[in-house]
């Protein structure tokens, strides 16, 4: 008589080798074949790959349902059997008839229980050993008490494979409703293995046909989409890395609205700024080249104009007695700034030679330089109180206002073609520690695309020919000293402001 199996039954484990996987020497060293690939081959082999272990976790599974299924089919043929064996007066099977049932069934004993009654209806063989014992009848509560059963169901169905030859094993299973009723064989499980291998050789081969087939839409499909374009992309950044400069390198954006045209587009504008940046470099050391050629031989021209304005003194006549210093006061400054023109290009100015000094003769001189007023054209008001006192270099303050006021005429003269009514404004007040100078003007205005590079050389200028030096300079001459410029808005014209601090006030 077989026995229960709650308290008896066991279930086989894997057999396990001792072999364990190890990385191999080319594997570990850095240019293995892997980083070799290009992006479509990696594509592929991981889409495969992929693809494979999806397969995989529903291989596992179902290999683990068809050895279920084909159980439940052993049982269901034993309860026919001991439906056959009730039908025979006193449950005598003739041994012919039982053979038969046994083969039918591929079991070699069934035993049932049923209302309490327990029935040995096809008799096992004595000397037979059985190897494993598994009851389907479990039932477990809960989420996590199904999920462990059927990971113990999976680690059944990889068992089988794994099993040796010549294995019998018990096998329990329900009849109706009745958790007591059972009916129990006893089987080899030979018949289950070669099952379970076919059907697994069959599962395998549908597998592959599968990957490969979703493999290859799937790379299709993604070499499309990304990496074809992503391809196009990095030819395209090498050979822009070959000639910046040349303007038909540029990346043409396809058009996509998703990521990769947002990509294309950022990369065709970033590619347009560095280009324009080395062809302004490029620009710039140009004129750097040119200006030093100038600028030496403009030093000898004004050096004669200075030694004969010299003679100029000797004069005796009034209107040149007037006029004559501040000649030669602008001759001087004009050959120093020949001396300076260069320095522009360096890190920093020279350090000022600050001086505590009145503001308002220094503004006034500005506008002699500059013919201002002019009169029926541009009217030249201040608004400077006589005894303001700024702390800066005399010439770099010099150079200051002087661009910044004649920027403003620029824009006057420009917007006006001569007409009257234009006016050029310059007030400085002190606060604090700081001394603030506001040059205004009823011009055109300034521009929001000449905003953007404001301060940048040969790139804020905001008139036709300008060079954009003017605010360029005179914002570099002010942070040596400590200060900023900015621009005020203003309902009419233009408005810059700087601020000198004195010394130590920062």
């Amino acid at each position: 008589m077989l026995r229960e199996n709650k308290e008896q039954s066991r279930h086989i484990q894997p057999e396990t080798g001792g072999t364990r996987f190890q990385i191999r020497k080319w594997a570990k060293t850095p240019h293995w074949g892997w980083r070799r690939l290009g992006l479509p081959a990696k594509l592929l082999l991981l889409t495969a790959v992929f693809v494979m272990l999806a397969e995989i976790l529903i291989f596992v599974p179902s290999v683990s349902d068809y050895r279920l299924n084909w159980l439940e089919e052993r049982l269901i043929a034993a309860r026919l059997a001991t439906l056959a064996v009730e039908g025979f007066p006193g449950g005598d099977i003739p041994s012919g008839l039982r053979m038969e049932m046994l083969r039918t069934a591929q079991v070699k004993a069934v035993a049932s229980r049923q209302r309490g009654l327990r029935r040995l209806v096809l008799p096992v063989d004595p000397q037979m050993t059985i190897d494993d014992h598994y009851d389907l009848r479990q039932q477990p509560e809960g989420i996590w008490g199904r999920f462990a059963l059927y990971l113990e169901q999976i680690g059944d169905a990889i068992a089988v494979f794994f099993a040796p030859e010549g294995r019998t094993i018990r096998v329990l299973g329900s009849i109706g409703d009745d958790p007591d009723d059972l009916v129990e064989i006893v089987m080899p499980e030979a018949p289950l293995k070669r099952a379970m291998t076919s059907y697994a050789l069959n599962i395998l081969e549908i597998s592959i046909i599968i990957s490969l087939v979703t493999a290859a839409l799937v790379y299709f499909a993604l070499s499309r989409l990304l990496v074809r374009p992503m391809m196009q992309i990095t030819r395209n950044m090498v050979h822009f890395s070959e000639d910046p400069e040349d303007s038909s390198r540029i990346i043409t954006p396809s058009g996509r609205l998703d990521e990769i045209g947002t990509a294309e587009r950022e990369l065709a504008e970033m590619q347009r700024q560095f280009s324009d940046v080395l062809l302004q470099k490029t620009r710039l050391a140009q004129l750097g080249l040119a200006v030093s050629k100038i600028n030496h031989d403009l030093r000898g021209m004004l050096a004669s104009t200075q030694l004969l304005s010299d003679r100029l003194t000797a004069i005796p006549d009034p209107t040149v007695q007037r006029f004559a210093p501040k000649l030669i006061a602008s001759l001087d400054r004009a050959i120093n700034f020949c001396n300076d023109t260069l320095r522009f290009g360096r890190a920093e100015e020279a350090a000022p030679r600050r001086e505590l000094m009145r503001l308002k003769p220094l503004v006034v001189e500005v506008g002699e330089a500059l013919g201002l007023p002019r009169e029926g054209s541009i009217d030249w008001e201040l608004d400077i109180d006589d005894n303001l006192r700024i702390d800066a270099d005399r010439d770099h303050l010099f150079r200051i206002v002087s661009n910044l006021v004649r920027n403003a005429v620029e824009a006057i003269v420009g917007a006006r073609d001569g007409k009257p009514g234009g006016k050029v404004c310059v007030k400085a007040w002190r606060d604090g520690r700081h001394v603030l100078v506001e040059v205004r003007d009823n011009g055109p205005g300034v521009p929001q695309k000449a905003r953007d590079h404001l301060f940048e050389p040969f790139i804020g200028s905001q008139r036709r020919g300008g060079t954009g030096l003017g605010l360029a300079i005179a914002s570099e001459i002010v942070g040596v000293h400590g200060g900023h410029v900015k621009l005020i808005d203003t309902d009419e014209g233009a408005a810059f402001q700087f601020d000198i601090p004195d010394r130590g006030a920062n």
